[in-house]
This record gives C-alpha cells, sequence and structure tokens, in this order.
C-alpha cells in the first residue's frame, strides 16, 4: 500500500472525474442527521484529494483528513478552507490530540488493509479518537457480491486537455484470504508532445461478510446500527458491491 498512489494521485481526480462526490456527501450528511445529529467535528481516514471533505464542510461540519500519500495530500492543501485540514499519517497508527464526533472511511479503504493487526489496529484507534456515542461510517467490498460477481478485467479511458490516460485493471483471486489483488497498468499521454509514460501498480482488497464486520466491531468496542448498500440505501444482497457500515462506539 506504501507504493500505491506515488505516480497514481497525480491523475486521481481524472480517473474519478465522473465519480459524484456531492451526492455521496449529501448521502454522508443524511446518515449523520439520522444517527448521530449533533455532530459537527469529522475525521476521515484516507481522505485522498480532499474532495468529499471540502464539500462537507459546505454542510457544515469541520473535517480533519488522514491520507498516507503526501502527493494527495499535497493536492487537497492547493484549495485551502476554513475547518477543513489534512495531514499525512497512516490510518493504523496515529495519535491526535483531539476527538471527534464521526469517524468517516470511504471509497473502500478498510478494504486495502488486508491483514487483521491493521484492521484491529486502526479500529481500535478510530474508537479511541471518537467521542462518546461517535459514529464510524465506513464502505468495503461486499463479500457474497465478490464470490457472485467474481471480478472481471476492466479498461478505463479518460482525457482532458493536457493529458489521456487509459488505465487496465486485471484481479487475481485469492479465496482462501477474501482478497482480490487488482493489478494496474496506467499509460499517461501528454497531449502537448505526444510523450507516454506507463506504469504499473498492485492493489490488494479485502472483502467482507457482515458476520466478519460484525465480530471486528465486537472485539474494537463498537457495535454495529445498520448496513446498507453504499449511496443507494438498498439492502446488501449479492449484488451490492460495495456496502456501508454505521458502527457506534460502545
Amino acid at each position: 500500500m506504501s507504493q500505491n498512489f506515488k505516480l497514481y494521485s497525480q491523475y486521481y481526480d481524472l480517473l474519478y472525474r465522473d465519480k459524484n462526490y456531492q451526492a455521496e456527501a449529501n448521502y454522508l450528511h443524511q446518515l449523520i442527521k439520522q444517527y448521530r445529529p449533533q455532530s459537527t467535528e469529522l475525521l476521515e481516514l484516507g481522505s485522498g484529494t480532499g474532495k468529499h471533505a471540502y464539500l462537507l464542510a459546505k454542510l457544515g461540519y469541520h473535517t480533519l483528513g488522514l491520507e498516507r500519500s503526501a502527493e494527495m495530500v499535497e493536492i487537497a492543501n492547493k484549495t485551502p478552507m476554513e475547518h477543513v485540514a489534512f495531514k499525512v499519517a497512516d490510518i493504523t497508527d496515529f495519535q491526535l490530540n483531539k476527538s471527534f464526533d464521526v469517524a468517516l472511511s470511504l471509497f473502500h479503504v478498510i478494504s486495502y488493509l488486508t491483514d487483521n493487526d491493521s484492521l484491529i489496529n486502526t479500529f481500535k484507534n478510530v474508537n479511541r479518537h471518537l467521542n462518546q456515542d461517535g459514529l464510524f461510517i465506513f464502505d468495503v467490498w461486499h463479500s457474497p457480491a465478490v464470490n457472485f460477481q467474481v471480478p472481471e478485467k476492466r479498461s478505463k479511458t479518460l482525457q482532458d486537455e493536457h493529458i489521456h490516460v487509459t488505465r487496465h485493471a486485471a484481479p487475481v483471486i485469492d479465496r482462501e484470504h477474501n482478497i482480490v489483488e487488482v493489478n494496474y497498468e496506467i499509460t499517461v499521454e501528454d497531449l502537448k508532445n505526444g510523450q507516454k509514460t506507463t506504469f504499473g501498480e498492485n492493489h490488494p482488497m479485502r472483502h467482507f461478510s457482515k458476520p466478519e464486520i460484525e465480530l471486528l466491531a465486537y472485539a474494537t468496542g463498537f457495535e454495529v446500527l445498520h448496513a446498507e448498500e453504499f449511496l443507494s440505501k438498498a439492502p446488501s444482497s449479492v449484488e451490492t458491491w460495495g456496502v456501508c457500515y454505521i458502527l457506534r462506539k460502545k
């Protein structure tokens, strides 16, 4: 994971420009208002280039984003805004002199924690940084859907006025450990001079069943309040790739 976003961060916003960040921020706002309406202080684990944090700030929240990639934090800090801050940190091992009402971890960041020690350390650390009855809201890959649909090769191509990006994804399935290794080959073409740069990355992603999350929550001082398909709010099923969990600190 430490090398995943070195070059990738330069093209991150272009690759995901079709992602509806506003709809996701509104969805999170609704969840917070439903389960802990008095909340104002947010901690975001794996904050990326800051898109969610800035939109949540416009909804009235104070957000601190933790991101392991210094490149992404640099991008996020290019748009300063009141009540939004970003810090380079490892989500499995951080210490802040502050507590929060809600911790968020979006875009399957928790699925990047493929070993049990990293998962337990992260959940315990989040628990320590939450106020009484604080929430932990995150989304992960859903095991029933991964096993039913089976990941396959995919390609994505995008372009802006400066670069043309092609990304090929080839998955390798590790059924014994509930991990899908997504191997990326990314080619970036400079549209001014035609120069092409190609690099590869490996993103191991862990998928989870609901009983597994319930056990993890119990072991780290949380209770599971609810689970649903991320954004749509539909019940999880074999058609649901990403499930959102709402946990409360006990």
